[in-house]
């Protein structure tokens, strides 16, 4: 599919006591742990290389960002809008017990509160076997009603015949059926990013103009 980005822009950025807005546009939440290449990855969806940023010291940022964006795709004119979100990191180890509980409150308080919320993508580093934080935060999405689609980041980082396995692992791991729908994807060479635009843009979720 091809997209085109016309405006990407952070719209709105509500930190651990502050209520979830309200918002017309359909949303698409993203999760994974500290340094997993979530800011990388929306940058890259939003084809801009610095506006989703990362926080100097990982696990700190406790914020729900949301970034209005507005693309066209393939041959229409018509824009498509919708809101990316990205949730704050978890499983750093430094971060308090605090920290951490007040991550649990504010991610469950959005996917409870979001009206418009369409998809829960969660992030995990292909490169490794995903951790207790990652099977807690994929049964919890799947507790709250939503099918988490997986993005495997970090693609270019393996050798082509590491893939396959590291994605066998990850899927026991997380205990996905075959059904489920996992993404490898590499910020690096953008390998991916097309299966995403499409789960986007092509499931009748993003708002049309």
């Amino acid at each position: 599919m091809t997209v085109k980005i016309r405006s990407a822009e952070l719209k709105t950025v509500i930190g651990v006591k502050s209520k979830v807005p309200e918002n017309s546009l359909p949303e698409f939440a993203f999760a994974g742990k500290s340094n997993v290449g979530k800011s990388s990855l929306i940058n890259a969806l939003m084809q801009r290389k610095s506006l989703a940023r990362t926080s100097s010291t990982p696990g700190k940022t406790q914020t729900v960002n949301y970034y209005e964006v507005d693309a066209i795709t393939g041959t229409e004119e018509a824009s498509n809008r919708l809101i990316l979100v990205d949730l704050p990191g978890y499983g750093y180890t430094k971060a308090s017990p605090d920290s951490r509980l007040d991550w649990g409150k504010m991610v469950e308080r959005y996917l409870k509160a979001s009206a418009t919320l369409q998809k829960v993508f969660l992030l995990v580093d292909i490169r490794h076997t995903p951790g207790e934080n990652d099977v807690m935060m994929y049964d919890w999405i799947k507790a709250k009603g939503f099918e988490p689609i997986v993005i495997a980041t970090k693609l270019d980082k393996l050798k082509k015949n590491e893939i396959s396995g590291a994605i066998k692992d990850i899927r026991k791991t997380l205990e996905m059926k075959n059904e489920d729908v996992l993404i490898p994807f590499s910020s690096e060479t953008k390998k991916g990013i097309e299966e995403i635009y499409n789960l986007l843009f092509t499931t009748g979720e993003a708002k049309n103009d």
